[in-house]
């Protein structure tokens, strides 16, 4: 069997593969796999990154958001959201953004992986599964960012945090907030300590 047919043999179908990752199946890398994009047993994701397409009957479905992330930054610490997310708060937030946001602690900028933009942005901490918690004080972080009215979005914003749990939303201000988020959720480490 040569070399190319190894390669093959050890692909499998809705896996994303690193370059290195495939360097032990192959004495040509850069021909073979070339040849393998060429003939659609892998679509190339973003330089050095691969992926083996699973075919359904609906075409060849794109690897989902977290193998491709997972992949790209060699890591599985990350979190992936979108400004999307932030309309489940029921704030009254009606926009739609066209992208993905991956905070890490390894890259940042902007990349296309698989066809799909995602913005990443190094930060020191975030949580391992999003909360509602995380996700408003984000909000909170991110409003310049936004195409809402700050300023009604601020109101509802104080609105819905009078009524979550204020020690979680307290230890998520303090763990993940901005310098703005910290200030503007005052009024709850003040109402908690007159409470306390």
């Amino acid at each position: 069997m040569d070399s190319l047919q190894t390669l093959k043999r050890h692909l499998r179908a809705g896996k994303v593969y690193r370059r290195a990752d495939l360097l032990p199946y192959t004495t040509a890398p850069d021909r073979h796999l070339a040849a393998l994009v060429n003939e659609g047993s892998l679509t190339k994701v973003s330089r050095g990154v691969y992926y083996a397409p699973r075919k359904s009957d609906f075409g060849i479905p794109p690897p989902d958001d977290k193998t491709l992330v997972k992949s790209f930054l060699k890591d599985d610490r990350f979190l992936i959201l979108s400004p999307n997310m932030y309309n489940l708060l029921g704030l009254g937030t009606t926009q739609l953004y066209n992208e993905r946001v991956v905070y890490n602690h390894k890259r940042h900028g902007d990349f296309e992986l698989g066809g799909l933009k995602f913005r990443f942005h190094r930060k020191q901490d975030f949580p391992s599964v999003l909360t509602k918690e995380f996700l408003l004080v984000d909000l909170v972080s991110n409003l310049k960012t936004l195409a809402e009215d700050e300023n009604i979005l601020m109101e509802k914003i104080k609105r819905k945090a009078a009524e979550m749990d204020s020690s979680k939303l307290i230890k998520a201000v303090e763990r993940y907030g901005s310098i703005k988020a910290k200030k503007i959720f005052s009024f709850l480490t003040d109402n908690h300590s007159s409470n306390g």
